[in-house]
């Protein structure tokens, strides 16, 4: 057995059981940032318990006892989508059964439908429709920002905002089109369509989606239009660890660069209803992330990402129970009441689609933490002592 170590920072004592977390340990309680080498150490060690009470360390270092969650509705206006990604079972072709898509009064009436004075955020990602004008979607954000004083409208993964370009003739740059959203009233956006950057997995999970580097651009470009967004990372499918590590890698050199991130999302893949799951379940390898993986997954990304102020508990595809435990392993925010989810519910997700404050608030309280319930842009609307 492996000596224990008791490292201490203050009030703060940290039991170390793997030799090679020592020195990581020190990096962390010292405040130093840690290097691709630590990160592996991190993802191979057997020392789960350690690297999350790591973690919980610099999540009380940057929110204190407080977690926080949103009034959210998820808006995905339409289900048809032309990019094909394997991992995907929410997309529709045209005459498919399932299939939606709905045109501004839609829209309206959906919103009217979901709608509660609560109602902090409205979260829109969708499909990449083949049809619809640019001018449609500024209609959309407008529109939202016009009949729902005060919501805020956090909308398009940097996927989409390179579809708007694509569609828009003469072709827009990134920076005019969300100039132009900015305008029509967009807030913030959201973080999808990153899933792993690495080429090669991206070649086979995504391979008509916008690059890895053109999301980068997306959301740098959004970052200098003072357009705060978040980022997620796909994992669970047929990456390695060390696809995961240089993913958060490159979203680090860029919030050092812009400082634009205000939460990191990894969201664990759905094994149901799409392409990669027959491949993977051909090769006898299609299973739902494990507990420890979600736990280990959000820890390590909670100590690399020294500069991203939230990480964040997707409860909706780790289940509100693991989310729970997380709480303790690095992650300060539970994402929200959300209501209505779909996207991840097409691939095999088995939780509800949405929680009431209720639920969040007792959740979050049941794991020793402070709820504060928050708008798009982390501003405290409501503290639950």
């Amino acid at each position: 057995m492996n000596p224990t170590t008791a490292i201490a920072d203050a009030a703060v004592e940290v039991r170390v059981r793997d030799p090679r977390l020592q020195p990581i340990a020190d990096k962390v309680l010292a405040g130093e940032r840690l290097t691709f080498e630590d990160g592996r150490v991190l993802y191979r060690t057997s020392d789960l318990p350690a690297v999350m009470r790591l973690a919980d360390v610099v999540r009380e270092r940057k929110v204190g006892p407080k977690a926080y969650f949103v009034h959210s509705l998820r808006l995905s206006q339409t289900n048809v989508c032309y990019v094909g990604c394997t991992f995907c079972g929410f997309a529709k072709r045209f005459g498919e059964d399932g299939v939606w898509d709905y045109d501004l009064e839609d829209v309206w009436a959906y919103v009217d439908q979901h709608w509660h004075p609560d109602l902090t955020e409205i979260h829109i990602a969708s499909g990449h429709h083949p049809k619809r004008s640019f001018d449609y979607y500024l209609d959309l954000v407008r529109g939202l920002t016009e009949r729902y004083p005060g919501v805020q409208v956090k909308a398009w993964t940097a996927a989409e905002i390179h579809h708007f370009s694509k569609i828009t003739r003469p072709r827009l740059t990134y920076r005019e089109v969300l100039t132009q959203l900015k305008e029509a009233g967009l807030v913030a956006m959201p973080g999808g369509g990153a899933e792993i950057f690495a080429e090669d997995v991206r070649r086979r999970i995504a391979r008509a989606k916008v690059t890895a580097e053109g999301w980068l651009e997306v959301h740098r470009t959004a970052h200098e239009l003072e357009i705060p967004t978040n980022a997620t990372m796909l994992y669970g499918h047929v990456e390695t660890l060390d696809d995961r590590l240089d993913h958060m890698d490159r979203l680090r050199r860029l919030q050092d660069e812009t400082g634009g991130f205000l939460s990191f999302i990894p969201l664990a893949y759905q094994p149901e209803h799409n392409a990669l799951a027959a491949e993977l379940e051909a090769e006898g390898k299609r299973v739902h992330t494990t507990g420890v993986d979600d736990l280990r997954n959000l820890a390590v990304a909670r100590l690399y990402l020294d500069n991203v102020p939230h990480v964040k508990g997707y409860w909706i595809m780790i289940t509100p129970e693991h989310t729970q435990v997380a709480l303790a392993a690095g992650v300060s925010d539970v994402d929200g009441t959300i209501k209505d989810e779909k996207i991840a519910h097409a691939s095999g997700a088995v939780t509800e689609a949405g929680m009431t404050e209720e639920q969040l608030v007792a959740l979050i309280k049941g794991a020793g933490r402070v709820p504060v319930r928050r708008d798009a842009l982390y501003n405290e609307l409501q503290v639950f002592a």
